[in-house]
């Protein structure tokens, strides 16, 4: 399909005057817009909810999260990646985000990077891929040639392909194995893909990955027990996750903290099951780091 073609090309008939417009007409028109970004999202549950169950089986596996995409969708693969290693403790070798045009593209544009149809491969090889991986291919316009490389090489390897677009039958989406297609509509501003469709983007990673780390037991009730306390912020919300999810006082949290060496998972097993560090470390090997397992069977 054309460029000039696709939905996100389009010029949107409710924002043709916004140039003229006082500034909180302004705002009230980019918020109505934006409205229809969670809906649109939502047509796609059953896509997001496949590619959350296949993810988290290869990752359970050893596999990695591996985002791939170029300019904003690449950025918003990247900020993804890196957010999962505070929030969720996971080692920042099994969330990667690779944009085209390497580390520089996220500061500012790489001519030409994305229409590079090899860059992607040559970018996913130097990650030594394997079939354990899942590859996330992120392309707005659905026709990024980066992203269609990469998905095409990923599938050759045997690694999980999603692909996430927001257009309707997106090129990329027949690369894939899971194709999620978040059709927002012509953007506020013409051809402007960071914010509808970035922000449609951002919400069906907030799914994907969160959903992965859910079932691999790094959130208990609702809270991130794989939460890093590097920082005092940080140890104040692990003394609190402790605390709420156990019943005991803060400063219990903090020795309990301790104790575990700053494992809130261990220290919260710990307290409920009166075992040792060791064995609370155990019992958590067993059951795949799953707090709520280890709980439920020693009751």
């Amino acid at each position: 399909m054309n460029i000039k073609n696709l939905i996100t090309e389009e010029r949107n008939p409710n924002t043709m005057n916004i140039d003229s417009m006082s500034t909180l007409e302004m705002v009230r028109t980019i918020n109505h817009e934006d409205q229809k970004v969670a809906a649109a999202v939502g047509q796609q549950d059953q896509q997001i909810a496949r590619a959350i169950d296949a993810a988290a089986k290869r990752y359970q596996q050893g596999g990695r999260l591996i985002y791939i995409g170029a300019g904003t969708s690449g950025r918003l693969g990247v900020l993804d990646a890196a957010e999962l290693v505070p929030t969720y403790g996971i080692k920042p070798e099994r969330a990667v985000g690779l944009i085209a045009g390497g580390k520089q593209a996220m500061l500012q544009a790489v001519e030409g990077a994305e229409d590079d149809l090899e860059l992607g491969q040559q970018d996913l090889r130097q990650l030594h891929l394997s079939a354990k991986d899942t590859v996330i291919g992120l392309a707005a316009s659905g026709r990024t040639p980066y992203v269609v490389g990469s998905l095409d090489f990923a599938n050759e390897v045997g690694a999980l392909t999603i692909a996430i677009a927001c257009v309707p039958n997106a090129v990329i989406s027949s690369h894939a194995e899971i194709g999620i297609e978040a059709v927002v509509g012509p953007e506020v501003i013409t051809g402007s893909t960071r914010m509808k469709a970035g922000t449609a983007q951002k919400m069906i990673l907030n799914m994907i990955s969160t959903g992965v780390m859910i079932k691999q037991g790094k959130v208990y009730q609702n809270v991130m027990i794989g939460v890093q306390p590097t920082n005092a912020k940080l140890v104040d919300r692990a003394c609190r996750i402790i605390s709420t999810t156990t019943g005991v006082s803060t400063s219990e949290a903090m020795t309990a903290l301790h104790n575990s060496a700053n494992d809130v998972s261990v220290a919260i097993i710990m307290i409920e099951t009166g075992r040792s560090k060791a064995d609370a470390r155990d019992l958590l090997a067993k059951a795949h780091g799953n707090v709520a397992a280890v709980l439920q069977s020693n009751k």
